[in-house]
């Protein structure tokens, strides 16, 4: 029994799209961006890459649904609630300087 097979020129093309989002998250520095948009754009191209590399290189892409679901939900709530802990530290930043200053 042999396994399914990709062609090479996935993984080239898929390389080449990895290099060239690493070209573009290192001229974010270049650059000089600074600020929420220099995170931003880092981050963008580090999840984009990850991405890339869990479909492609680690077969999620040719993978059930179910299992796709089972590794990437509890990640994904993770974030959301990072994102909600986020927000609330600014709400509580931002009521102690109103009461305290």
């Amino acid at each position: 029994m042999t396994g399914q097979q990709h062609p090479i020129s996935l993984y080239l093309k898929i390389w080449a799209l990895l290099f060239v989002l690493s070209t573009m998250s290192y001229l974010v520095d270049y650059f000089h961006f600074q600020s929420y948009l220099r995170w931003g754009l880092i981050v963008t191209f580090m999840l984009m890459k990850a991405g890339l590399i869990v479909a492609v290189f680690m077969h999620m892409a040719w993978e059930r649904l179910a299992l796709v679901c089972a590794i990437l939900v509890p990640p994904l709530c993770l974030l959301v609630l990072v994102g909600l802990m986020f927000l609330e530290a600014e709400h509580t930043f931002v009521t102690r300087l109103l009461f305290f200053h």
